[in-house]
């Protein structure tokens, strides 16, 4: 009698022959993808990894009080407060005093690369979403599995394809941070107000016109808030990427939890978490202050 009702109680699985078949199938597929196109994928990276090479190179290799005044400087730009410039240079001397300079700039110099990369590609996607309801509903549940999709996963096809080293860490990071670029472009350009647009277009403006002087100023502190969580997420995903060789502060934590190195663990997860906080706050202040002047400009 057990073995009639097994039925309602385990669920009917798929025969083991039948998944290992399945299994197989998709490895040898992707690994034939991979052995024909790996090669010409790679080529196709080689400038972002010229570029990413370069910045690494420049940040090590300028004075370290040259780079804080420089960081100073883009955070007066963005956040136009003392606070943030004061909280940025006592960051920048507690990492350097405790020795994690160099992998901080490695961090800073990938960072930079996978948010600009995330806005080439994010802002033209958002946009797309924004002016056609056909492709948002395409690309929504791309970015729902990209977003859900636990992050390790993202590690296998791009080292299958491209290997071990800096450009497929930074493929991994870019696709685990780009989604929120595309999603708040694309809110942004929707909640711009329509009779703002249905005066540009009695003006007699262009789409495109409409678009660059109207819808993209308007949406900008949105944009912005897409951009400040990439780097959130670039950030939280610096650690996994170091599994494949990307250095910088995901190293020195990684070694720590192999290691059970508290205190190793402990001052790089905190300079990783500064970071995060100087570029959070410096974003938002520009968001806000974007905010600001629009509605100065309205008033």
């Amino acid at each position: 009698m057990a073995d009639e009702t097994s039925w309602l109680i385990d669920f009917p699985a798929m025969d083991r022959v039948d998944l290992r078949m399945l299994n197989k199938g998709i490895d040898a597929g992707f690994k034939s993808f991979s052995r024909e196109y790996g090669q010409l994928i790679e080529n196709l990276f080689d400038p972002l990894l010229f570029f990413l090479v370069w910045l690494e190179k420049l940040l090590l290799g300028a004075p370290w009080f040259i780079v804080i005044i420089a960081m100073s400087a883009l955070a007066w730009a963005g956040s136009r407060s003392i606070k943030v410039v004061v909280g940025v240079i006592l960051s920048f001397l507690v990492i350097g005093y405790f020795g994690m300079w160099d992998n901080t700039m490695r961090t800073l110099s990938i960072i930079t690369v996978c948010t600009l990369m995330s806005i080439a590609i994010g802002l033209p996607l958002g946009i797309l979403m924004a002016r056609s309801d056909r492709a948002q509903a395409i690309v929504t549940p791309i970015l729902d599995v990209m977003q859900t999709m636990p992050s390790f996963v993202y590690l296998i096809p791009v080292v299958m394809l491209l290997g071990i080293g800096k450009v497929p860490g930074l493929i991994a990071v870019v696709i685990y941070a780009v989604a929120p670029i595309i999603r708040l472009t694309n809110l942004g350009i929707r909640l711009v107000d329509k009779e703002v647009l249905e005066a540009a277009q009695a003006f007699g403006a262009s789409p495109s016109q409409k678009l660059f002087g109207v819808q993209i100023p308007l949406a900008m502190p949105n944009i912005m808030a897409g951009i400040n969580q990439t780097i959130m997420m670039a950030l939280a995903m610096v650690v996994i990427a170091s599994m494949i060789g990307v250095k910088g502060l995901g190293q020195p934590v990684l070694k720590a939890i192999t290691n059970q190195y508290f205190s190793m663990g402990l001052f790089n997860g905190l300079a990783i978490v500064a970071l995060a906080i100087i570029f959070d706050r410096v974003s938002q202040a520009y968001g806000h202050r974007l905010q600001e002047h629009r509605r100065n400009e309205h008033s």
